[in-house]
Formats: C-alpha cells, structure tokens, sequence
C-alpha cells in the first residue's frame, strides 16, 4: 500500500457502551486508527469483541458514546452514499428483477431512466451476471446473488464498501471464487474495503492489514500488515506463517480450545 495515498477513513478515540436489563455492558473501548484509500481491512475476532457494532458505527448506522469516524474529514453520524453496507443475506428484493435490484439505489439519484440502466448493466457485467439481468433473485444461486449485491452497492460508485461476513453462508468453492472477485473487483475500482469475518484465511487472502479484536470490551489488540502480493497462493509457507501468527493471538487467550475450532 502506498504510503502516500490519501487516508479516507480516520477512527478517533471510539467507545461504545449498550445497556441490558439495567446492566451496562461496555462494547468498544478507546478505538483509533486510520484507513487508507484502496485498502483492504479485515477485522477479526471471535464473536462478542464488537466486530459488526464497529461497522456499523463506521457506516453510520449507530453512535458512538465518545470519539468519532472522519470520512474524508467529515464527521459520520448517519448512513450516506459514500458508503455501502453489504451483509450475507443479500438484501435483494424478491420481485424485483437482478436489474431493478442493482437499480434501486440509483433511483433517489438524478439520473435519466437510460443512463441508470447503463450504469447498473456496466456493474452486473463486472461481476459476471451478464445476460442474467432479467432473472428474479429466487432463479440465482447464492453466489450470484451475492454478486448482485456486490454489483448494486458498487452502482453507486462508493468511496467505502464495509462487507459484514459477506461469504459466511456459500460453500468453499463459491466463497473461494468470490474471494478472487472482489479482489479483481477492487483493483479494477480502487473501493476502500473494510471486511468482518471469523475466517482466518479470508483475511489474510484479502487484507491489505489485519486487525485483531479482543473483548471485554472491544479493542485493536493488533495490527498485522500482510506483506505478501495479490494473489496468494494458500498452500505457500508464506501465507501457513501469518496463519499461525494470528492463530497464535487467539490460542493465547483460549489455551484449551483446539486448533480447529479457529480454521
């Protein structure tokens, strides 16, 4: 990543606190950090450290208790278009054709009905749906409707993509295929990315850097910068050697837990 590219996301002293039943339960505490435009960013923890309240929180749809996000230097307080939340369900509408699903975004925008039709086409040829336009979402399979939904949030031309366990619910090969998607996906676009996920071998394959969660309450335990160009081979010794660093960050605070239970 180059050092000189502008930082497009800034993350300021963040704390986040949620009551339940009369109990205040501390969430994310004292979070700073900085994103630079066109990373890649995995954040990962075992469930409970915050993950998914951090994204939400960076995407507008909560508010912190103290500090706060700069996106582009404008503080966020509510969702805008800058910034496109993908999640692993979809969120595409059944009686809406693959078309008007990548469309409906595009709607609030001043565009004339051919010009939206093109920009969505350009995006669903991107990620591969081509000639399958006029298909409603229940005649796709998983992938691809992941795909559209990748293609309509990418419609929008978003400086920022947070994807919450986007591949979590596709089988291996499916979720493999779209791991080398993306990646082409945002050469080819230049999208700032940040990616939750428990997958410890999603992160590395995607992330520009790593960022480790410990709970009780959320924090960045760690930072890890993987060195290693696009694309990774998984097999190579490379790739087995940040595997077993970040595994190691969590056998550490789970000794007794066996090593599958984190691959």
């Amino acid at each position: 990543m180059d050092s000189q590219q502008s930082t497009i996301i800034k993350v300021e002293n963040l704390s986040k606190s949620f009551t339940n039943k009369n109990k205040k339960i501390h969430v994310l505490d004292k979070i700073s950090l900085e994103i630079k435009q066109g990373e890649i960013i995995s954040i990962l923890g075992e469930s409970g450290c915050g993950k998914s309240t951090f994204l939400n929180i960076i995407g507008g749809f909560e508010k912190a208790d103290s500090g706060q996000v700069l996106l582009d230097g404008n503080v966020v307080n509510q969702p805008n278009r800058k910034c496109i939340m993908l999640f692993q369900d979809y969120g595409l509408l059944p009686w809406r054709t693959v078309l008007k699903n990548v469309e409906l975004g595009l709607e609030g925008l001043k565009l004339h009905p051919a010009e939206r039709k093109e920009r969505a086409l350009h995006y669903l040829a991107l990620v591969g749906l081509k000639g399958k336009e006029d298909l409603f979402p229940h005649e796709l399979s998983g992938g691809m409707q992941q795909r559209a939904g990748i293609a309509r949030a990418l419609a929008l031309k978003p400086e920022l993509i947070l994807m919450d366990e986007p591949f979590a619910a596709l089988d291996t090969f499916n979720r493999y295929y779209l791991q080398d998607e993306l990646l082409r996906i945002q050469q080819k676009e230049k999208t700032t990315i940040i990616l939750v996920t428990h997958d410890i071998d999603e992160a590395i394959y995607l992330s520009d850097r790593i960022l480790i969660m410990h709970p009780n309450p959320g924090h960045i335990h760690r930072e890890i910068k993987i060195a290693l160009s696009k694309p990774r081979d998984r097999s190579h010794s490379d790739f087995q050697y940040y595997r077993k660093i970040i595994f190691e960050e969590f056998h550490f605070n789970h000794p007794n837990v066996t090593t599958e239970y984190y691959i």
